[in-house]
């Protein structure tokens, strides 16, 4: 086990506390293939089960297995109209499982994101029976204000090229918290506590992924 590896453990440890302690349940994975294996044995078979657009998803396999396996997969981007997506997001909101990551989170067991659309965030906070939140330690940051910085700084830029937008930190790699019209870091969300016990569950994990 190499000196990061072992202070993500440790670090893992400690801040899996403070989110049970605000009503999330929390594990820790040390590889990203482990966080995929956990994730899939929480959801029953057949469940219906949409997601944010995470990167970290995507490079841990979990949405791989879930197009291939034995679950409704509520997908967003399979709309055609804005009327269909309009009808798709009432199914989203009602799924049994919404499946992201988040941008940062605190050692005190907060979760931070920043959203253009806030469609993620909306679900984060009220909708779907179950929201899974796999994060990987690096995102760890001392309190909301640090979070923050860390997302303007290395989470946003790269998800701007992401997603195609003409955004000044697509150009630059480096956010000047612009008004574009095509910013995607309209809304801020803190979770701060979980009002229904358990309905948040975070997957820690010592592989670095997403942004």
């Amino acid at each position: 086990m190499s000196y990061k590896s072992e202070a993500y453990a440790s670090g893992a440890e400690t801040v899996m506390k403070k989110f049970e302690k605000r009503g999330m349940n929390a594990f820790y994975c040390a590889t990203a293939r482990e966080a995929k294996d956990k994730i899939l044995s929480l959801m029953e078979k057949g469940s219906s089960i949409s997601w944010g657009g995470s990167e970290s998803m995507v490079e841990a396999g979990v949405m791989d297995a879930i197009q291939n396996g034995d679950y409704q997969l509520i997908d967003r981007k399979s709309a055609k109209t804005p009327e269909e997506a309009r009808a798709l997001y009432g199914k989203i909101v009602c799924a049994d499982y919404y499946l992201m990551s988040t941008n940062a989170f605190t050692k005190d067991g907060e979760l931070v994101n920043i959203d253009g659309a806030a469609n993620r965030v909306a679900c984060l906070a009220h909708g779907p029976r179950h929201v899974i939140v796999l994060a990987s330690m690096n995102k760890m940051c001392a309190d909301v204000d640090s979070a923050i910085k860390r997302i303007r700084t290395m989470a946003c830029p790269p998800n701007a090229i992401r997603v195609g937008v003409n955004t000044p930190c697509a150009k630059t790699g480096v956010c000047s918290q612009c008004l574009s019209p095509e910013s995607i870091c309209d809304q801020i969300l803190i979770t701060r506590m979980s009002r229904i016990p358990g309905r948040i569950i975070v997957i820690l994990t010592g592989e670095e992924l997403g942004f």
